[in-house]
């Protein structure tokens, strides 16, 4: 009579004793490098606490309202014209950059040619690997002075009449942040697109054709919906890569910590600002800066959070589920 171990030994550990040898130790080795994710989570945020914390005591919630940062004494220091210069410029970037990293990954995935896709998918993913102070240069160099020049001048002309068009355009501005941040979250966003609609099975495709869809339809109904949850999760991806940019905003925003709503006014982001002062900050000063940090790291997790909250919903509508 054969003795079975199901009943007397644990799940998981009859996976371990019944695989290959191998098995037990690829087990373990994912599971130490999953929890040391959440260890390293784990560390940055006690280190961001420990570092703000003399800010925390001094401050407590009117850091999170206040507007005003002075380090002279009495020394006083608020968040708010970092944080919304930090969704503005990531806003901008994402109603620009959304629409045309759209339009490449359709073009790569659904109608360019063999000969030009290739070729045209590495000089897009090219643009992931060029430094963020490469940007910078060519933002200070070329973007801003077109963008004074030329293309707000043209805004103001045309939504003059609008508050977020008001103002001197001085090329160095909130506007041609958010432009910088477009162009750097296009290879991003295109390249994961470009996945997502790649994975759309061929029957998708074939089932609209046969309908007598054309192509764009095609891709308009049966692609696009389909792949719609991956292109979301793209689209965060980049607003991650906004909020949290550095060097090219730093070099482009006009670094001017006020609240306005004109895109032509000069701002700051979180980024920027601690880039700018963390060198030269006295200890209290430091502090905030750390805890400006962990405001732009609880801003991510909030902003991952609702995006996955989001894709879920997407994924009941999708299976008929109010």
């Amino acid at each position: 009579m054969r003795l079975s171990l199901k009943g007397l030994v644990p799940a998981r550990l009859r996976r371990w004793l019944g695989g290959a040898p191998g098995d037990p130790l690829f087990h373990l080795l994912t599971e130490v490098v999953a929890l040391g994710i959440l260890a390293l989570l784990a560390a940055i945020v006690i280190v961001l606490f420990v570092g703000a914390g003399e800010a925390m005591r001094a401050f407590g919630p009117r850091f999170l309202t206040g507007s005003v940062w002075d380090p002279t004494p009495p020394e006083e220091f608020g968040a708010v014209p970092f944080v919304y210069g930090t969704l503005v410029t990531s806003a901008v970037a994402l109603l620009l950059g959304v629409p045309v990293s759209l339009g490449i990954a359709i073009f790569l995935s659904e109608q360019a040619p063999p000969w030009i896709r290739t070729p045209l998918t590495f000089l897009v993913e090219v643009l992931a690997a060029v430094p963020s102070v490469v940007y910078g240069l060519w933002g200070i160099f070329v973007l801003a002075p077109g963008m004074r020049d030329t293309v707000e001048p043209a805004l103001q002309s045309v939504f003059g009449f609008l508050p977020l068009f008001h103002g001197t355009p001085f090329g160095l501005d909130k506007l041609t942040a958010g432009v910088i941040l477009a162009i750097m979250v296009i290879p991003t966003i295109s390249a994961v697109s470009r996945e997502a609609l790649l994975a759309v099975p061929d029957s998708q495709r074939e089932a609209a054709l046969s309908l007598g869809a054309t192509r764009w339809e095609t891709t308009r109904l049966a692609v696009l919906r389909y792949a719609r949850s991956g292109i979301f999760g793209a689209t965060i991806l980049g607003l991650g890569r906004a909020v949290g940019e550095t060097m090219a905003v730093t070099m482009t925003i006009g670094n001017r910590n006020i609240v306005s709503v004109s895109l032509l006014d000069q701002g700051q982001t979180i980024a920027s600002w601690i880039a700018n002062n963390f060198t030269e900050a006295q200890p209290l000063e430091v502090s905030a800066l750390i805890e400006l940090g962990l405001v732009l790291m609880l801003l991510a997790l909030v902003i991952n959070v609702v995006a996955r909250l989001l894709v879920l919903r997407m994924f009941r509508v999708a299976e008929g589920v109010r």
